[in-house]
């Protein structure tokens, strides 16, 4: 009952009630939560003890009203936090693990729930209707700040199904490079880049060789740890042509933390950190001009809402593949996530970079 009551208190400072905005199946999930705080939230989820009319608008009143702030360090955030200060997570050893928790799971589930190029980062919603039309601005708007010129050669760091690099390719002409841990990513990227001047390797960022004209990473940073920020910017400097641009796409977060929520990290992205504005500054100095910083968070949340739509509406072809706690998982995961960018938790970040900065400077595209 004490935990209970405690809860209950506590949610109602956030403006939650139980009955309206959550409802509670099993009581047990009180005591769960107070001893291993959102892991233990997210887990009791999964396993049917509580749901949310709206999961988003949950975790919007939640992460809003700032309670996970001041709520008492559990065991679980203990030890995310010494794992990261005693190891390196994201080391070479360990580069390939999240392919095969993540994105090694089923192509049929991403061709279905993302847009029509498999292009797994934030949309652009300034003018988009659809998830395809944000996603194609986005592309555009990221070759727009690379300032494209046919025959030019760009690499992706992270390239994923390869959405920017055949984008890149069929309407700038450029000769698109593109690396990912992922194995299935590959030999997917591989068959829908047939007929384009593309090519996807299996590799490591820290591997990369070679001279570009542009270099980009979408969406691959949150992998790298703060550990390794300045070996994954020094690795840019290596391959970046003296005269050549940087863009760097990335979720952000407020404050400097090198670990993720417990239940992401154990679940839905192992081994991964979200980058502040600080880390990232004190990796770029010294090898970076930073010529442009865009924040567009806010289109996160509509992102994530239209994924959620899609795998929702297409859970049925694929079920048979899955069980109803993965689909409860990653329902959590994606409308939690919302709720986190809709809260301005979370940011979303595209960052422009030189080496010695522009002639004349340079003049941001929105």
């Amino acid at each position: 009952m004490k935990y209970k009551e405690q809860l209950q208190n506590l949610l109602k400072t956030a403006g939650l009630r139980e009955g309206r905005d959550y409802l509670v199946k099993n009581e047990k999930l009180y005591a769960r939560v107070f001893s291993s705080g959102s892991l233990g939230l997210g887990e009791a989820y999964m396993d049917g003890w509580w749901d949310a009319p709206r999961l988003d608008d949950f975790f919007d009143k939640l992460l809003s009203s700032g309670i996970d702030k001041t709520a008492k360090k559990n065991p679980s955030l203990i030890m995310a936090v010494l794992w990261s200060k005693i190891l390196n997570p994201q080391s070479k050893r360990r580069a390939f693990k999240i392919a095969k928790a993540h994105y090694d799971i089923g192509n049929d589930l991403f061709e279905r729930m993302l847009d029509k190029r498999l292009t797994y980062t934030c949309g652009y919603w300034k003018d988009g209707k659809t998830l395809d039309e944000a996603q194609e601005a986005k592309l555009d708007l990221i070759c727009q700040k690379l300032k494209l010129k046919s025959g030019m050669k760009v690499l992706d760091i992270g390239s994923g199904w390869g959405s920017f690099l055949n984008y890149a390719s069929k309407k700038y002409g450029v000769k698109a490079v593109g690396v990912t841990v992922s194995k299935e990513q590959v030999e997917l990227a591989k068959k829908m880049s047939k007929g384009l001047d593309v090519e996807t390797k299996l590799a490591d960022y820290r591997n990369i060789s070679g001279k570009y004209d542009r270099v980009v990473s979408v969406g691959m940073i949150e992998h790298v740890g703060s550990k390794n920020y300045k070996t994954f910017m020094k690795t840019v400097d290596r391959v970046l042509k003296d005269d050549g641009i940087f863009l760097l796409h990335t979720i952000g977060k407020n404050t400097s933390t090198p670990y993720i929520d417990p239940w992401i990290a154990k679940y839905i992205f192992p081994n991964s950190s979200l980058p502040s504005i600080k880390q990232l500054a004190k990796a770029m100095e010294g090898l970076f001009v930073m010529e442009d910083w865009h924040n567009f968070g806010v289109y996160y949340d509509k992102t994530l809402m239209a994924w959620y739509e899609n795998f929702k509406n297409s859970w049925n072809e694929i079920k048979d593949n899955y069980d109803e706690r993965f689909y409860r998982m990653w329902e959590y995961y994606l409308l939690s996530c919302a709720g986190s960018f809709r809260s301005r938790r979370n940011q979303l970040w595209q960052i422009v970079l030189t080496k010695n900065g522009l002639r004349g400077g340079y003049q941001s595209i929105r």
